[in-house]
């Protein structure tokens, strides 16, 4: 069975109205920009979260794939763990000189080192 109003990802649920539909939002795959081009901010923070410190790099343009590759990519460089999503990677503790000289090495020469 179908339901006529499912939910959708603005969080509706349910409509009293009989003729309500959902829009549906096409989201244009957004293509990855090369290293060159990539803007990336790398900071340090420590905001909700315990009082751990984490290595924060913002600024990615590109595919949900992509962004994940180059999260592996700069956790197995650095050696420790971390996250990456909502186009933003976490790499856990301090690594910001390792995460910079990463970037630098493979061509992200817009890099920057923040905080």
């Amino acid at each position: 069975m179908s339901k006529k109003n499912k939910p959708d990802s603005r969080g509706f649920v349910y409509s009293t109205d009989p003729n309500f539909r959902f829009e549906e939002t096409n989201n244009a795959v957004q293509e990855t920009l090369p290293p060159a081009q990539q803007k990336l901010r790398v900071w340090l923070d420590s905001k909700q979260r315990a009082g751990k410190v984490v290595t924060l790099i913002t600024g990615f343009v590109g595919t949900e794939n992509d962004l994940q590759e180059l999260g592996k990519k700069l956790k197995n460089y650095c050696g420790t763990g971390g996250s990456a999503k909502d186009n933003e990677m976490i790499v856990q503790g301090d690594q910001r000189d390792k995460v910079l000289q990463w970037l630098l090495k493979n061509g992200y020469s817009n890099s920057k080192k923040a905080g």
